[in-house]
């Protein structure tokens, strides 16, 4: 397996963050692979897709680089930078621009295993043609729903500091992502590859969530290092309804839309982010909810599922609301 040693120092200073460029990179990762992980990532793909097969048919090089660097089982260093804290997207796609052409080759070496680089990569631009993909990637495709995506990563967060406060760093560390788990004795399991052991002892280490089904691990030396981690909450649009102006009435809108929203049974980070009320305010309509038994919840894993019952379901098709 491949594990890292962090220090008592080094995760007491550990920290979540918000990165644009990873939820750039895992959108583009989605977009090369074409699949879903829900109906709303197959609708955003869906609209997307065909725009951005246009676009690396224009660019042959940097299709190429993206498929070895970012398509095999190790990304490139140069596409995937260990951050240095919350930083806008132009300043974090600047450090790919400016990587060194020879580090990036090397890199995609490393990615092919080993294997020579395909002659028409061997050429200076290589950083600057992935970071025109990258700009275009987060222009078209993730810009839009930024603020919806940033809304759905935070509440994400807020959940993970919550179970921090509430069963320290070990609970939190073994739901992160697959694979992953604090071992005991400053050793964090990070994958279940067969790599040599990492010292992070006075290094960085960032924690950082996207809404793609994507996680990846990176560093920069021996200094920084992060986590990325695909978060609880997801980008579907189809989740977003109106509850009927009979319901806001009666429950006031917030409680409402709480309501309306578990005809699918969601996680409290997922009605975070899908509402955009805060956490406490979840929590306590779920509560008020749960003891009018208009819902119930049910624990999955390590998660809490609530979700309607007959006489929530009741209530609301009584509404108009399907």
């Amino acid at each position: 397996m491949g594990w890292w040693v962090v220090s008592t120092d080094t995760l007491a200073g550990s920290r979540f963050i918000v990165s644009p460029l990873a939820e750039t990179t895992s959108a583009l990762k989605t977009l090369e692979r074409g699949s879903a992980a829900h109906p709303g990532e197959r609708a955003w793909l869906d609209d997307h897709v065909p725009a951005y097969r246009a676009r690396v048919a224009e660019d042959p090089i940097a299709a190429a680089v993206v498929r070895i660097g970012l398509g095999r089982s190790w990304n490139a260093d140069f596409l995937t930078p260990a951050p240095t804290g919350e930083r806008a997207f132009a300043d974090e796609v600047e450090v790919v621009r400016r990587t060194d052409p020879a580090d990036a080759r090397a890199d995609l070496r490393v990615s092919l295993g080993g294997e020579p680089l395909p002659a028409e990569l061997e050429r200076d631009d290589l950083p600057a043609r992935a970071a025109s993909l990258m700009e275009w990637v987060w222009t078209e495709t993730v810009l839009p729903t930024w603020a919806r995506r940033r809304r759905i990563i935070e509440a994400d967060i807020v959940a993970r500091t919550h179970q921090l406060s509430q069963g320290g760093w070990a609970t939190v560390l073994n739901d992160v992502r697959p694979n992953m788990r604090w071992l005991g004795e400053s050793r964090l399991q990070i994958n279940a590859y067969d790599y040599p052991p990492r010292s992070l002892d006075g290094a960085q280490l960032f924690f950082v969530p996207v809404t793609p089904r994507a996680a990846w691990v990176m560093w920069a030396g021996t200094d920084r290092y992060a986590v990325v981690y695909p978060c609880s909450g997801v980008l579907a649009e189809s989740d977003r309804v109106d509850a009927p102006e009979g319901l806001n009435a009666l429950l006031g809108p917030a409680r409402a839309a709480v309501l309306v929203l578990l005809g699918t049974p969601k996680t409290t980070t997922q009605l975070v982010a899908l509402t955009g009320q805060g956490l406490g305010s979840v929590g306590r309509h779920l509560k008020v909810l749960l003891d009018a038994q208009l819902i119930q919840r049910r624990r999955t894993g390590r998660s809490v599922l609530y979700y309607r019952t007959t006489a929530g379901h009741v209530l609301v098709d009584a509404q108009g609301n399907n």
